[in-house]
């Protein structure tokens, strides 16, 4: 059994080894409930080992200001372009959030903004001034239109910008700043990272985040190097 598992798990992926453990136990105790073996076998499949999760990566607040600065706010696209990037670094937005913002979803008397998220899920967030003030002034910029998308396209055909466009903007940004393309989920990460360091809980991260689970919030832990030295034990024998 265990030579049949380690034989046939490293020709497929991890999911496809999982699918096959998985097919084999179920097997298992189909055949010892219905007394074609004496003893279950289940135990004797051995589990697929999972990968171990990425860290997640942030960019640091310099990159993250480089980004900001190579917006035109001159020009309408620049002023909408600041705009999106904010509300990636600092509110952790997801591309598709951002897409579907609707310019009813800002409520400026109470400053909030109303969030589409995963699992149709409309959760509220604090808008923070300077992010308010950069929406206002590409709203300013952006005209009246027929679309009630919060952030619309410069170009032909009109309509509202789309999460391919949001990632877009992303790496135009990168681009404009001369650093290595970055994708738009790591503005959510470092979004994560700046409110862990400027003393945030977890809950807090994930209230912000709009985690459904604490768990998927603690990977964060792992980036406060500050905190994790302080539960480092010391080497054996001192330094060298």
């Amino acid at each position: 059994m265990t030579g049949f598992v380690a034989r046939e798990c490293p020709l497929r992926s991890v999911a496809g080894a999982r699918y096959l453990v998985c097919g084999l136990r179920s097997l298992l105790r189909y055949l010892h409930v219905s007394a074609v073996v004496p003893v279950s076998l289940v135990g004797a499949v051995p589990c697929v080992a999972a990968r171990r999760r990425k860290l997640p990566r942030a960019l640091e607040p310099a990159v993250v200001a480089q980004l900001l600065a190579s917006c035109d706010r001159r020009r309408t696209v620049g002023r909408r372009d600041h705009a999106i990037l904010l509300l990636l670094s600092r509110l952790g937005l997801r591309v598709g959030e951002v897409a579907a913002l609707q310019l009813d979803d800002v409520d400026w008397r109470a400053g909030e903004m109303l969030i589409r998220g995963k699992g149709d899920r409309h959760e509220r967030l604090p808008l923070p001034p300077d992010v308010g003030e950069a929406v206002v002034s590409y709203l300013r910029r952006r005209g009246r239109q027929q679309s009630r998308t919060l952030f619309v396209r410069v170009n032909a055909p009109r309509g509202g910008l789309s999460a391919r466009g949001v990632c877009a903007v992303v790496h135009d940004a990168c681009v404009r700043s001369g650093i290595p393309p970055a994708g738009a989920h790591r503005l959510r990460h470092t979004a994560a990272t700046r409110m862990l360091r400027a003393g945030a809980s977890l809950p807090e991260i994930a209230e912000v985040l709009r985690h459904r689970r604490l768990e998927t919030t603690t990977i964060y832990a792992s980036v406060d190097r500050a905190a994790l030295r302080e539960l480092a034990l010391p080497w054996p024998g001192g330094q060298s």
